[in-house]
């Protein structure tokens, strides 16, 4: 099963979070959310399809993520958890940590922001630039 959401880059992406990656279907963003890799996201949390809230609720379910900009693409894994609230009306956030909250869509990931590769951030710091954000689960 795989959801695909699309957003757009921003000057002040900064992709440096050691613990998270966010994307948000906000288009204004500030030097504070370095976590943050897109804007005007087509989907949140509250958007996803039941089907899919469903399954991320399942204990361990193993997701794996692509972020897709251009040639580009960045891969990493998490984990679903039943506690999952996916009820945030504006953003996306996977972690590292088990912190759960509205914005969370995945626990124990292997990756945050500051691993994505800087040619990407570099694309993504245009606001022109597209990208697509790829929620895959077995």
């Amino acid at each position: 099963m795989k959801f695909e959401i699309r957003f757009s880059g921003h000057k002040n992406i900064r992709s440096n979070h050691k613990k998270t990656i966010e994307i948000t279907k906000e288009s204004n963003l500030t030097l504070h959310g370095d976590c943050i890799i897109g804007v005007d996201a087509t989907s949140s949390c509250a958007d996803l399809p039941q089907e899919i809230k469903d399954k991320l609720k399942i204990p361990g379910t193993k997701i794996t993520f692509s972020i897709r900009v251009g040639e580009h693409e960045f891969v990493l894994y998490g984990k679903g958890h039943p506690d999952l609230i996916l009820s945030h009306s504006k953003d996306i956030v996977i972690r590292k940590s088990n912190f759960i909250c509205p914005r969370t869509l995945a626990v124990k990931c292997n990756k945050a922001s500051d691993l994505l590769p800087r040619e990407m951030v570099s694309l993504l710091q245009d606001p022109t630039t597209k990208g697509i954000f790829t929620i895959s689960i077995d």
